[in-house]
């Protein structure tokens, strides 16, 4: 998914507000006393916009009960601008879906614990969004983000991705892909993408374990972290310059960077693009078929560093329900349909289909989930998880609104406005005095 807010944007996309009228279905279930209305802010992410509200109008055509309706966002705000004039208004979302707010959201949300749905997701999944022991979201998939290559280019390369180990490696084979008349990679200025998913690869490497990394987190908010000084950083920031050396692009800030990307990798205009999976179906879309993959974006030139070969993997974002605003019976259909949409099999070809067949392409995590990934870059995923080569995604535990900022210093970084030193001094000041929600400290 673009993520965020990639992921407070994503959660908003822009969609068309719906209404579907139900019909009966062969197994509609039985009437109820009164229909529910239950809206939801957004469509999850705008990649997969028309599989979702396929999928809405499927549900709303399977039972008499509930009518799901998706209303829209304003992309250029975060979603906690986008939902607090709402319930200002009473007019409170049933759904909502987000990653980093959650703790802003904590108390105005039902818990999930209890429900089928909870019960059928992974532990390990359900972490992020149980804030003081409440179970606040329930998660739609995992996503991985590093860098995404086009197959056949680096075929014609002669670049094999699953040797890359190394920084030294990864400028080898960007030098082979030029000479063979190709862009070496796509690195976009999307504001989202360097400030969620780019620092990622930073927070993420900063510790082999869990607790080293939030330690990090707890430096940078006392203000005592000085990131020029710490080794990591300082490769990391090595690998940043060197994605700009052999940018295939001059640096683009607006909305169509994205677009234009999807267009060069797919027409083989480009070897890699620092991306996530989520780009997968426009890109399958826009090739007519190819085989696009995904391979750790290594920052280190010692191959045995602590996630160097490694992708980046996580939960994109959660599915909160409101329980301040909305009515039992408005609840119970949002219960219903996202049930309905992970656990049955009518709901599982929407989620976990293949794009040509009008999915989602979601990777599934739910226990009993039947379909399994069906894309080339959707098993390497599967493939990297089970041989327990994933990294964290720390950007889940930054401040709510953070990326923002981040993504605005990495545009500056990308064209050169300021210096790594510069730029390392504002992420330093962006930090500084953040509420450690990571430590379940509350606002």
């Amino acid at each position: 998914m673009k993520k965020a807010t990639k992921f407070a944007a994503i959660a908003l996309a822009s969609a068309l507000a719906v209404s579907v009228i139900s019909a009966p279905a062969a197994n509609a279930a039985p009437a109820c006393p009164k229909k529910a209305t239950v809206t939801m802010l957004g469509t999850i992410k705008p990649e997969i916009q028309d599989q979702f509200l396929n999928a809405v109008a499927a549900y709303n055509k399977s039972q008499k009960c509930y009518t799901v309706k998706s209303i829209p966002g304003d992309r250029k705000l975060t979603f906690l601008q986008n939902v607090t004039p709402m319930y200002a208004a009473k007019k409170a979302p049933t759904i909502m879906y987000d990653l980093q707010f959650l703790p802003d959201m904590a108390k105005r949300v039902m818990d999930w614990k209890g429900t089928k749905l909870a019960a059928a997701a992974p532990k390990d999944l359900l972490t992020a969004a149980n804030i003081g022991g409440k179970q606040v979201g329930v998660p739609s998939t995992v996503e991985a983000f590093g860098l995404l290559y086009n197959k056949k280019v680096l075929d014609k390369a002669g670049v094999d991705p699953k040797k890359i180990t190394t920084r030294t490696q990864l400028e080898e084979a960007f030098k082979k892909v030029e000479a063979s008349g190709t862009g070496a990679i796509r690195f976009s200025a999307i504001w989202w993408s360097l400030g969620a998913h780019v620092t990622n690869l930073y927070f993420a490497n900063a510790s082999s374990t869990h607790e080293g990394r939030l330690k990090v987190l707890d430096a940078m908010a006392n203000g005592t972290k000085k990131l020029t000084g710490d080794p990591v950083f300082n490769n990391w920031l090595a690998t940043f310059e060197l994605m700009k050396k052999y940018n295939q692009a001059k640096p683009n800030l607006a909305d169509t960077e994205y677009a234009a990307a999807i267009a060069d990798l797919a027409a083989g205009k480009a070897g890699f693009w620092f991306m996530g999976n989520w780009a997968e179906e426009d890109l399958i879309k826009a090739s007519n078929g190819g085989d696009f993959g995904i391979m750790p974006l290594p920052i280190s030139t010692n191959a045995k560093a602590y996630g160097n070969t490694s992708i980046s993997v996580g939960v994109p974002g959660y599915f909160m329900i409101d329980n301040q605003q909305s009515t039992k019976e408005q609840r119970d259909g949002a219960v219903d349909f996202l049930t309905w949409l992970y656990l049955s099999p009518a709901g599982e070809k929407f989620v976990a289909g293949a794009p040509k067949d009008g999915g989602m392409n979601f990777i599934p995590v739910y226990k009993g989930t039947k379909l399994k990934a069906t894309s080339f870059m959707a098993r390497e995923i599967a493939t990297y998880v089970k041989a327990n080569k994933s990294i964290e995604w720390m950007n889940t535990y930054y401040p709510g609104g953070g990326q923002d900022l981040y993504g605005a210093s990495g545009q500056k970084l990308i064209t050169d406005k300021i210096d790594g030193e510069q730029y390392a001094a504002e992420l330093e000041k962006a930090w500084k005095g953040a509420v450690k929600t990571w430590r379940g400290v509350k606002k």
